[in-house]
């Protein structure tokens, strides 16, 4: 066995002191001679076969799971947890086919490993794609041990049925426990074998949509959870980064260390030589403490020679957005019907709209930090991530070993919301530890890591429609332009539009409705300023955060416009037809299950009453953020507006979504709350602006994200339903922004185009 297999399935590698338990008891990779897939398929069950009880045996069916000879089952989770509850979630879905014993499972968070395929946690993915493959591999299981339960019983299996990690055969049971301690787990599954298992029917489902506590909440609760920035080594020293005025181009002409030789635990400072360019122009300062590397910092002399972007500002980022629109020759056709120019220009009227989303940072609690060192010829990276998948082969080019040489040790995250899904911290980590061939603790303070934060880029949309004599929408075009975070980090998920050009889906698919609007054209544009000025990220709720914010602004105006109701109006264009009238599996029913979101919003809120002076109520919608994996929701904002002060109180959030079939109830209500109140401070509270290149606000003295004092009373609702499930973590965002913004408008009838909405952006509206 190799080093990197032996690192993997080694805890002691290295000597951590505060890492999680890393041990695996088999390692199944070939096992019955079947393939490793990417994506999130894993074929291949391989049953061991004892002939007698054994001591400390495990049945392992899949790589998803094992039970251990004492009944405990352990899934193991390939997803990062931030918070969201997904290994809860995860193993809900495999205990469910399972039938197994709520209170025997456990949960394992795996490390970096090519039998794992795409590691990636974001999008609201994880439910969604695993749902199908972790359910299958439950139901393999339960057959083996139906099976195997049924000769040791001596019935036929077809007697025997499983409940609650037992198989059962009239009064006669015999526990999962004895099954994996005698049992004969002799068959493997093909991969065509696995695909064609079939699953339980939803209404034979006993876990899957009861309630249940979350896995990780006794650890979190207790404080035992370790996170990546509690781990540590021996030998091991601190690092905290000296960063350059600009994200690319800097370079370092001198440094002067005179003053920090004096701080007690200074050792020194290296400049880094990053050959993926993910870091140009750093230094690290070293130390034998956080606080003493910290301390140095502050007293040690950089010349840097700044790149090209060093006096860009946010408006200057802007500017260029509404040059690229208006050139009109440019950008991704992602949507380009025919017929779009001549609705406008047969039009009777058309409405036109500008929207503007400033930046946004990432702020999660836990500060970026990575722990790197070198073992046995294996470089190891102790850290939080959301992709390891991502950053492992940028790892390897800075460090100059094959790929294999690296692994990414697994830690829960204190907060990713898409800024770890970019893993470009462990860079610089993993350089300087090479550099001093020691292991380095790098850890970021809440400065740095604003100044290095993959910021949500200020964006800039143009958004016009054209009616006909009664008020009807014709056509329909929508321009966005921001920096692209897929486009600079993974080109190669980039799709190509209809007229070939490749775009981020991830930066404009909130804009692609399923409202019928008679042609639609929807156009995507890249801004070179901003993708220079910094790197893009993904932002909990991705693109479509700032997306929606104009498309469902731009749809009240349109109801306005067409003197309807905006609930109404919308109704009216969720006919579900054509190309909005969904497809299996993800999206059966199409623009009707929207339309049946607004209808229930319109019911349980107070939409249509009379409301008091200055206070009014707003609506929008959303399928989330991907046509082939929509999550329908809608959400009434009631807000009132101090005339006085401009002061926007947030008063109360109603909102409804269908995500199909929800896999735990809890956690999917902390998803939707989490997701509104973050869409509300996004609106009316949190956000920066770039001065000199870098971002204005680096600490939360002036940034501000909501308070406690400001959250509003949350009503929620889901749509019970047994459809395939699809994502929780983001639609809520999407939706919040732009019913707040057209609430504002029910209120006091001033229109909001620019997010967050600054009290004397509204008292300005209201002296217009």
């Amino acid at each position: 066995m190799n080093k990197l297999f032996r690192s993997l399935l080694n805890p002691d590698v290295g000597a951590v002191n505060h890492g999680p338990s890393l041990s695996r008891r088999g390692f199944l990779i070939g096992a019955a001679g079947a393939g490793i897939t990417l994506a999130f398929y894993r074929p291949g069950l391989s049953f061991a076969q004892p002939e007698e009880v054994i001591e400390n045996q495990t049945f392992e069916p899949t790589i998803w799971y094992q039970i251990e000879n004492d009944g405990r089952i352990i899934v193991n989770i390939a997803e990062a947890e931030m918070g969201q509850h997904v290994g809860t979630a995860l193993a809900r879905i495999v205990a469910d086919e399972l039938e197994a014993d709520w209170s025997k499972v456990e949960l394992h968070h795996v490390d970096s490993d090519p039998k794992w395929g795409l590691m990636v946690t974001g999008g609201s993915w994880s439910v969604w794609q695993n749902f199908m493959p972790l359910s299958r591999a439950g139901a393999a299981g339960r057959q083996v041990l139906i099976e195997e339960g049924a000769k040791l019983l001596g019935v036929n299996a077809s007697q025997c049925r499983a409940r609650n990690s037992e198989v059962i055969a009239g009064n006669r049971s015999i526990s999962y426990a004895e099954i994996v301690q005698r049992g004969n787990m002799s068959r493997s599954f093909s991969e065509d074998e696995l695909e064609k298992i079939q699953v339980k029917k939803p209404e034979d489902r006993r876990l899957i949509g009861q309630e249940a506590k979350a896995l990780d909440i006794p650890d979190k609760t207790d404080g035992s959870s370790v996170y990546g920035i509690d781990a540590t080594v021996e030998n091991m020293v601190y690092g905290r980064p000296l960063i350059p005025p600009t994200r690319y181009g800097a370079k370092i002409n001198s440094i002067d260390d005179s003053e920090a030789k004096n701080v007690e635990g200074y050792l020194q400072t290296i400049q880094l030589n990053d050959p993926t360019d993910t870091v140009p122009g750093w230094a690290v300062v070293i130390a034998t403490s956080f606080y003493a590397a910290s301390k140095a910092a502050s007293k040690i002399k950089v010349d840097w020679t700044p790149g090209e972007t060093a006096n860009v500002s946010e408006q200057d980022i802007l500017d260029r957005g509404l040059e690229l629109i208006e050139r009109g020759d440019g950008g991704a056709l992602v949507v380009n019907e025919e017929g779009v120019d001549e609705a406008f220009s047969n039009a009777d009227s058309v409405l036109e709209e500008d929207y503007i989303a400033h930046t946004v940072l990432h702020f999660q609690l836990e500060p970026v930090n990575a722990l790197a060192y070198q073992k046995d010829g294996i470089w190891e990276i102790h850290t939080g991530n959301q992709w390891q998948s991502l950053i492992l082969p940028t790892l390897a080019n800075a460090l100059d070993v094959p790929e294999n040489k690296v692994i990414m040790r697994t830690y829960m995250l204190g907060g990713g919301f898409g800024r770890r899904l970019n893993g470009d911290y462990a860079v610089p980590a993993a350089l300087a530890s090479k550099a001093l061939n020691r292991p380095v603790k790098l850890v970021f303070t809440r400065e740095d890591d604003a100044r290095f934060d993959s910021v949500r880029s200020p964006a800039y949309q143009r958004v016009r429609m054209a009616f006909d004599a009664e008020g009807n929408p014709t056509g329909m075009e929508h321009h966005a332009t921001a920096g692209w975070p897929t486009q600079v980090m993974v080109p190669g998920f980039m799709p190509a539009a209809t007229n070939g050009e490749k775009y981020d889906p991830f930066a404009i698919q909130g804009a692609a409705h399923w409202y019928s609007v008679g042609a639609h054209r929807l156009r995507a544009i890249s801004n070179d300023l901003a993708n220079k000025t910094f790197r893009p990220g993904w932002l909990r709720s991705v693109g479509s955060g700032w997306v929606n914010w104009a498309l469902e602004s731009f749809m009240d105006q349109a109801a306005r416009k067409a003197g309807k109701d905006p609930i109404e109006f919308r109704l009216a264009l969720l006919k579900a037809e054509g190309k909005n009238a969904g497809e299996a599996p993800n999206s059966v029913g199409g623009a009707s299950r929207q339309a049946n979101v607004l209808r229930r919003v319109r019911e349980i809120s107070e939409w249509g009453q009379e409301m008091p002076a200055d206070t009014g109520l707003g609506v929008a919608t959303t399928y989330g953020q991907e046509r082939n994996m929509p999550t329908w929701t809608a959400c009434v904002a009631k807000v009132h507006v101090d005339r006085n002060t401009g002061k926007v109180t947030l008063q109360k959030l109603t909102l409804v979504t269908d995500a199909g079939t929800v896999v735990h109830p809890d956690g999917a209500r902390a998803q939707v709350e989490g997701a509104a109140l973050w869409g509300a401070s996004m609106a009316l509270h949190e956000g920066t602006v770039f001065e000199k290149g870098e971002v204005k606000d680096q600490n939360l003295n002036t940034y501000s994200p909501m308070r406690i004092r400001d959250v509003p009373e949350i009503e929620m609702e889901f749509v019970d339903s047994t459809e395939l499930s699809v994502g929780l973590g983001e639609p809520a965002t999407t939706v919040v922004g732009p019913a707040i913004g057209n609430a504002i408008f029910a209120a006091v009838g001033v229109r909001m185009t620019e997010i967050p909405i600054r009290r004397e952006a509204v008292l300005a509206a209201l002296k217009a």
